[in-house]
């Protein structure tokens, strides 16, 4: 902690160890005066899931974090294809300009973008084994969080990272409702070399496709082989435990959603390890009017701030860039929260807005263009799933500079001082 006298002395606490964690915790130690802790549930630090995807907003936060030059796994994903599963087809097929001045877009194990935040993670700062049970608000006082091991503790300032299972969102929010949007998600890592006599397009990173499920296969690096596969069912019908995140399946239950795939991927799939799928259910909810709550003593960052269940494939980005500018925001009011916050909520808030408006847009647009089709083949329902880059330009997400939004910013407040 460095000491300035102009700023208030503030007592942070962080709530889940993931990627938004971390990073806060990384920006927020460049701040003066303030203190930060790390309570995690889990009794050892380690990522679920199987890959991630980094890209350049992604590389331009942990540029800024001091990370970047860290992480150093990965496989570049050049080329991007979507395919018909059942037939083969190549639906379509993105190729990247490649610039030998930027960061390449990779994709990685989970472990490694955990694995190089942590070197950044000052000793002592984060507490194992401490899953949160409530949060009470205290006024003036701050904010009292409760743990299921019974220990108390106090902050000035609470962080909900802790995911779309958000804790501190259900305890702030207390009429927050989040539901299973009939999406599960399997997801395994397996040696590349067990699998590469399959199919040579297995080792071009893209998406198999049937009408109401896909498969997602892409190196990570290392040698490894990442299969990320999703099935729909309605939600009216059939329910999830909301419980549901990384819980170990067998095998035959996975493979039994894929039966109507080519017999490379079916294949692929049985050459899974035993115990080597994990099961998450997919939730989501509505968007928030506000990020901060109880008199700007808590603020939420990543999947706790808009609950859509990794619609852009860029969760951890969106959260590390949620970090880095409470951490600015705090630092250019001198720790005021009473001010600082609403500068967060004012600069995150319409861009996650913007997401929850693209979404609702794009399933209009696919529910419009199922229509005119009338009797659909199964080919045709596939190709309508198909939107290139998002259907739209998404630069302003997947391209996004949050340096540059901030001194927009900056400028912005200069101005109107």
């Amino acid at each position: 902690m460095t000491v300035n006298p102009s700023a208030r002395h503030l007592r942070v606490a962080i709530i889940g160890g993931g990627p938004g964690g971390l990073a806060t915790a990384i920006a927020l130690s460049k701040i003066p005066n303030v203190t930060v802790t790390i309570y995690e549930q889990a009794s050892v630090l380690r990522e679920v899931g199987a890959g991630i995807s980094i890209g350049s907003n992604t590389w331009n936060v942990l540029e800024l974090l001091g990370v970047a030059d860290t992480l150093t796994s990965g496989h570049p994903t050049w080329v991007i294809l979507n395919m018909n599963g059942h037939s083969g087809e190549e639906l379509d097929r993105r190729e990247k300009i490649r610039d030998d001045t930027q960061r390449p877009s990779i994709r990685t194990q989970r472990t490694k973008l955990q694995s190089a935040l942590l070197e950044h993670v000052k000793p002592g700062v984060i507490q194992l084994s401490k899953r949160l049970a409530r949060i009470v608000d205290k006024g003036h006082e701050g904010v009292e969080l409760y743990f299921e091991d019974g220990i108390v503790a106090k902050a000035d300032l609470v962080v909900g990272a802790d995911g779309i299972r958000s804790v501190v969102r259900d305890s702030a929010w207390a009429d927050y409702e989040i539901k299973f949007t009939g999406t599960t998600i399997w997801r395994a890592l397996l040696p590349w070399d067990n699998v590469k006599d399959l199919d040579p397009r297995f080792e071009t990173t893209g998406w198999w496709h049937t009408p109401t499920t896909h498969i997602y296969f892409s190196p990570v690096g290392e040698g490894l082989w990442e299969i990320a596969s999703r099935a729909w069912q309605d939600p009216a019908i059939h329910s999830a435990n909301k419980k549901s995140w990384g819980v170990p399946v067998e095998n035959s239950h996975v493979e039994s959603h894929f039966t109507e795939y080519i017999p490379q991927i079916r294949e692929a799939l049985k050459r899974v390890p035993p115990g080597g799928w994990r099961e998450f259910a997919a939730f989501a909810g509505p968007e928030l009017a506000q990020l901060t709550a109880w008199d700007n003593k808590i603020v939420l960052v990543g999947d706790s701030s808009h609950a859509l269940s990794g619609a852009f494939g860029s969760g951890a980005g969106f959260a590390m860039e949620d970090g880095w500018i409470l951490a600015q925001a705090l630092a250019y009011w001198k720790n005021d929260t009473s001010k600082a916050l609403p500068l967060f909520d004012a600069i995150r808030l319409p861009y996650y807005s913007r997401m929850y408006a693209h979404l609702a847009s794009e399933a209009e647009r696919r529910a419009e263009k199922l229509k005119s089709l009338e009797n659909p083949t199964f080919d045709e329902r596939v190709k309508n799933k198909i939107i290139t880059d998002g259907g739209k330009d998404m630069a302003w997400i997947y391209k996004n500079n949050i340096g540059a939004v901030w001194k927009e910013w900056v400028e912005r407040l200069g101005e109107a001082s």
